[in-house]
Formats: C-alpha cells, sequence, structure tokens
C-alpha cells in the first residue's frame, strides 16, 4: 500500500524535508556574492538548476532567514546585479559544507575558511581559485515565491569559465574528468562514481 502524505495537512519543515529527500541528487551551486561594503560571502544552494539555454539562465532558489530577512548571497545579487555559481567537487567538500555557517553580513566566508579569491572574467564579483569550472552571472530576474517567501533568482551565464583539460579537441566538455557532489536529503551528499551512455530514441 502506498504512503499518501498531502502537503496541506504537513508543516512546511516536513515538506522540506520530504521534497529535499525525494529530489535526488541534486547539483550544488557554491555561490561567491559581494555586498556594497565590499565583503565577499560564499555559500552552498541545492535548489538550483538550468533554465533555459539560449540565453543560458540558471535558476537558484535562497530561503529565507528565521526572522525573515534575505540571505546575503540574495541580497547581494539582488542589489549588485551579479554573482559567480562554481562546481563543487568531492575534494571541496569539506570547504563547501563549511561555507554553509551562517555569519554576520560584515564576516566572509573565504576568510573564514581561508579560501582564495581570483578576479574573475566578465563581472566584478570574485571567483573561487580551486574551483575547476565556474558560471560567471548576470542577475536576470528576480522574484519571491511561497509562503517563507524564497528569492528565486535567475542569473544569465555571461561566461562559461573552465580549467585547462576540462575541454576536449571538439570543445566538449570531458564530464569524465570532473568529480561533481551532489546533495541528498539531511546532512547527506554523494559523488557521481559511474556514468553510463543511453541513446535516446531517434526521431520517425
Amino acid at each position: 500500500m502506498s504512503h499518501i502524505l498531502l502537503p496541506a495537512e504537513l508543516s512546511p519543515s516536513r515538506n522540506y524535508f520530504l521534497l529535499t529527500s525525494l529530489l535526488v541528487p541534486r547539483p550544488i551551486a557554491w555561490v561567491t556574492s559581494r555586498s556594497s561594503a565590499g565583503v565577499v560571502n560564499v555559500a552552498p544552494f541545492s535548489f538550483y538548476g538550468g533554465i533555459s539555454g539560449n540565453p543560458p539562465i540558471l535558476g537558484l532558489g535562497i530561503s529565507r532567514r528565521a526572522d525573515g530577512s534575505r540571505k546575503d548571497t540574495a541580497r547581494n545579487a539582488i542589489e549588485a546585479g551579479e554573482f559567480v555559481v562554481h562546481l563543487a567537487e568531492m575534494d571541496q567538500l569539506d570547504d563547501l559544507v563549511g561555507s554553509s555557517a551562517e555569519l554576520a553580513p560584515d564576516q566572509s566566508e573565504a576568510e573564514a575558511l581561508g579560501l582564495e579569491l581570483i578576479d574573475s572574467q566578465q563581472v566584478a564579483v570574485p571567483s573561487l581559485a580551486a574551483a575547476r569550472v565556474r558560471l560567471e552571472c548576470r542577475l536576470y530576474g528576480h522574484h519571491e515565491v511561497g509562503n517563507g517567501p524564497v528569492d528565486f533568482l535567475m542569473g544569465e551565464v555571461v561566461a562559461f569559465v573552465l580549467a585547462e583539460g576540462l575541454i576536449d579537441e571538439a570543445g566538449r566538455v570531458r564530464e569524465d574528468q570532473l568529480r561533481p557532489v551532489s546533495r541528498l536529503g539531511g546532512a547527506l551528499y554523494a559523488p557521481v562514481e559511474r556514468r553510463f551512455t543511453v541513446q535516446r530514441p531517434s526521431s520517425k
């Protein structure tokens, strides 16, 4: 017999944990943003995915703090109009999780964790030097959604920056060289350890 759970009959926290335990695995956006005071914020978010390929646009859902105020990443991105999303890999998991700590707005996770920053190519927000893949974004749109509310940010990718060796001679991404880490429910994470190909049906 199936379990039938109706969101209207559950608490917001129960709905959240059901959703995050079932939408798996999720990619993790490791985001840098910069405040108007120049403080660089670093934070991970797993309500994240692609929205459009033309132009390339990604979406990022950022919940509010318990007091209803915006988190630093959302506030910075909305005010500055730009941010950088990095691909987090397995050897960066400790720093990734460490950057989820809620620091005061005048404190930088990059400084607290000793993360080296470098200049980005197309935006003023710095990038994480250790990240082999970064998506430099300009804010395409912002909406408040849900009862939290959640700040839903849409970022237009203005530069794909990949480390040497991640693009082959044909211009394709060498996905076998990437070691992304994904988010499961609660405090669970998972690596991408095995890849296989399945061909789509041909058009009639």
